[in-house]
């Protein structure tokens, strides 16, 4: 059994009502109509009834020899008399007759009004709302002249052709970035072919000269920097999907997990300076890639920023677990520190050091994510990052 829509539920409603007034009104006008007749009737007998009796009197005492036009014309006035209580009914059965017919005219023209004007204009938007909720989004409503829904048609028309235009936009902003994903992912395998080549000559022993090994590396060194470039531009291309990151939540111990993070990109730099020992801890509903994401990032920032000062980090334990991040450079002026976590913000002393301005946005974005938080100070000589869990 199919289920009914609101627009056959209100026109079943609607003729209900309506068949409910029309008996209604059948009913006042038979009730109407039998007591005008019953109190003609009764008038009737009351004042007519009298006249012919007094009439029928004087008939009697007439004598046979009477004039006879006087007896007619005696009988012709009880016929009258007698016959005026029915034409009274007649009138009234025609008056009555008439109001019912209008009432019923008006009735019908009310509901024609309520049907034409209502209720098919409701029944059309609904049609459209169907229309619209199955993904078609081609058919048009039209708006009549005279329309009781016609700014809200014209608005739901309206709705109809955005959402058309949204659809569309984002058909073509899919393809352009599937387009510009196969076209950088593309781009990287040359380099990494060439990476792949030269250190292949490195493992046969190809550079037998110091020239030649230097020029190998070299080679390596310059590949890198392209990956690291088509890779930069394929973040940023994708960066309007940060916020479907995933987050696990799992429990990390965070201090073996700094230990590694630290250990993986101290290489033969030596410029992280990790101060033992470690506040050992355990946290829970955390992500450990993110949380050592962020230690990257902001490990690389002291780098790039202060470049050739050492990189102290430590722990420390209180109301929460805290990461400290310091570096020895020049510090983040203090026009800018409102600013360092918008995305695509770069300070003003930094602007000769490549980058997109993203690093302490993605820091915070997945800090905050997992009820964390990052905190800069200023120093006079240098810049200090504290990654906060539970405080």
């Amino acid at each position: 059994m199919k289920k009914q829509t609101s627009g056959n539920t209100v026109k079943r409603k609607l003729l209900g009502a309506g068949a409910l007034c029309l008996v209604l009104l059948t009913l006042a006008f038979a009730a109407c109509l039998s007591g005008r007749l019953a109190r003609e009737r009764e008038a009737a007998n009351n004042g007519n009834g009298e006249q012919i009796v007094r009439l029928n009197e004087i008939r009697s005492l007439l004598s046979e020899d009477a004039d006879p036009a006087a007896r007619e014309r005696l009988d012709g006035m009880i016929r009258e008399l007698q016959a005026a209580p029915a034409a009274k009914n007649e009138s009234a059965v025609r008056w009555l007759t008439a109001f019912y017919a209008f009432c019923v005219l008006l009735l019908a023209g009310i509901f024609f009004f309520v049907y034409r004007y209502v209720l098919r204009p409701f029944d059309r938007l609904e049609r459209f709302a169907g229309e619209i909720a199955a993904g078609n989004l081609d058919g048009e409503l039209p708006v009549e002249r005279i329309d009781l829904f016609g700014q809200f048609t014209w608005a739901f028309d309206h709705m109809r052709r955005e959402l058309r235009k949204a659809r569309r936009c984002e058909a073509e902003a899919i393809e352009n970035n599937k387009t510009v994903i196969a076209t950088l992912s593309h781009d990287i395998k040359t380099p990494i072919a060439s990476i792949r080549a030269y250190a292949e000559g490195l493992q046969e022993n190809l550079d037998r000269t110091p020239e030649r090994r230097e020029r190998y590396l070299q080679v390596i060194l310059r590949k890198c920097d392209e990956v690291a470039k088509i890779t930069n531009d394929l973040f940023l291309h994708s960066l309007h999907d940060l916020e479907r990151l995933t987050i696990k939540k799992e429990p990390v111990v965070i201090h073996e997990l700094l230990r590694e993070t630290v250990v993986s990109m101290q290489g033969g730099s030596g410029d992280l300076r990790l101060r033992e020992p470690l506040c050992e801890a355990e946290l829970a509903d955390v992500d450990a890639g993110r949380i050592a994401q962020a230690i990257e990032n902001l490990i690389h920032n002291a780098r790039k920023y202060a470049p050739g000062s050492p990189v102290d980090i430590w722990t420390e334990q209180g109301r929460g677990y805290e990461i400290h991040i310091r570096d020895h450079g020049q510090g983040i002026p203090p026009e800018d520190m409102p600013f360092v976590f918008d995305k695509f913000y770069r300070g003003h002393n930094c602007q000769a050091a490549e980058g997109a301005g993203l690093g302490l946005f993605i820091v915070r974005y997945v800090m905050e994510r997992m009820n964390g938080e990052v905190r800069l100070y200023n120093h006079a000589d240098g810049l200090e990052a504290v990654l906060a869990f539970g405080s």
